[in-house]
């Protein structure tokens, strides 16, 4: 078979990888614990359920508009309202199959072949490949000084003359970290004056911790929307714990808004109109299901920072959002495939390797499971490599003793 190499060389998810090797082992009824998960446990809002079985009961479940079915995009004009404080039109709203397919779109419509993206280190793992599949270039800016946090001397070095875009996701998967007002006023300013168009994912906005207050783009600029170099991406999977309905939106210049309509109409056709349904009943519904959610993260967040706090050697940086974090494992390797290959195989615990968001030596670990599985998940992790935890192990049904030290 011939495979173009445009195909051959985009890498694997790892993210979904790993979900496929967790599946695999608990058939084998194998006691995984799936720290490497990137969605909570939450059950679905009520609304959405009454709202997609609404739709359901009519029967009449047929093709919709490509860029999303009218009452949707309206629940969405006013979420930009409320949240970003924002006034857009259902012009400026494309509706697609979640927001990987939304930043997908983006990258179709804005980039020539070897046009570069500017992504910053720590990034999310589809953000290169998705670039490179439509023959752009992605350009690695990473902290230099070993924080998750970017500056802002360190982009502009890294900006060309064929520089088409910034990425930028804040709350950040998979650091949890989230960048401060000050510097999304400075890359906010700077993409204007540039040209350059700055690409906000913002999925993860309403899950942040404490007394931080998340500060939009939109905030920072005095364009409207049809003017802006911001585009804003966002949906309802982390936020109303809906990851299976695949539901996202960019909200864009109406010029953009219509070719990534011409796009989808080519790849997807529409969303699904059920889960459209789902995302509105979502939308219009009781919010207080995104704070309770939040809620039982941020005290999930808690038990991962003591749980770490345990460890010999080990360094992280509090989340400030998200359901992730960051930890530092060079204390026991610095190739973080092998250390999440290796605690697969002995601890039966799913992580990340830091290596796939371009931070090596780190691992990321999710706590958008349940306390017990942060709690027995990271002293699994403990008992695997710090020399001072105790040598035996339950790992389910069976005892397990460190016999590699």
């Amino acid at each position: 078979m011939s495979i173009s190499i445009l195909a051959k060389s985009i890498a694997e998810s790892p993210t979904l990888k790993m979900n496929e090797e967790a599946r695999l082992l608990r058939e084998r009824g194998e006691a995984v614990i799936h720290l490497g998960i990137g969605e909570p446990k939450n059950k679905t809002p009520f609304p959405a359920l009454l709202s997609a079985a609404a739709k359901l009961n009519t029967g009449d479940i047929k093709y919709s508009p490509t860029d999303g079915i009218p009452t949707l995009k309206k629940a969405i004009v006013r979420y930009t309202e409320e949240n970003y404080d924002r006034i857009v039109g259902p012009e400026n709203i494309i509706v697609s199959s979640g927001a990987k397919q939304s930043l997908f779109n983006i990258f179709y419509a804005l980039l020539d072949p070897n046009d570069e993206v500017i992504v910053l280190a720590p990034y999310w793992v589809s953000y290169p490949e998705m670039i490179k599949m439509v023959r752009g270039v992605p350009v690695i800016v990473t902290p230099e000084d070993g924080s998750f946090y970017p500056r802002m001397i360190d982009i502009e070095r890294a900006v060309s003359s064929s520089t088409k875009a910034i990425i930028v996701n804040s709350p950040n998967n998979p650091s949890g970290v989230m960048y401060s007002a000050e510097f999304m006023a400075a890359i906010v300013d700077f993409c204007e004056k540039n040209n350059i168009y700055l690409i906000m994912d913002d999925i993860y906005h309403k899950l942040i911790f404490g007394k931080r207050k998340w500060s939009p783009a939109y905030q920072f600029t005095h364009q409207d929307v049809e003017s802006t170099r911001v585009i804003v991406v966002n949906g309802i999977a982390k936020a109303y714990g809906m990851t299976g309905f695949r539901i996202g939106w960019c909200v864009a210049n109406r010029q953009l808004v219509e070719v990534m309509t011409n796009i989808q109409g080519q790849i997807t056709s529409c969303a699904a109109l059920v889960s459209q349904a789902a995302a509105e009943g979502a939308l219009n519904g009781l919010q207080s299901v995104v704070e309770t959610l939040r809620l039982t993260i941020e005290n999930n967040r808690e038990v991962m920072l003591n749980e770490l706090s345990a460890f010999t050697g080990i360094r992280c940086t509090p989340p400030d959002g998200t359901f992730y974090c960051l930890p530092d494992f060079r204390a026991y390797s610095n190739n973080s495939v092998e250390l999440s290959n290796f605690l697969l195989k002995q601890a039966r615990v799913v992580t990340v390797p830091g290596k796939e968001f371009g931070m090596e030596g780190h691992i990321r670990l999710s706590y958008a499971g349940t306390v017990k599985d942060v709690t027995e998940g990271i002293a699994r992790i403990r008992w695997a490599l710090d020399p001072n935890a105790p040598s035996e192990i339950y790992i389910g049904d069976k005892k397990m003793v460190r016999d590699w030290m």
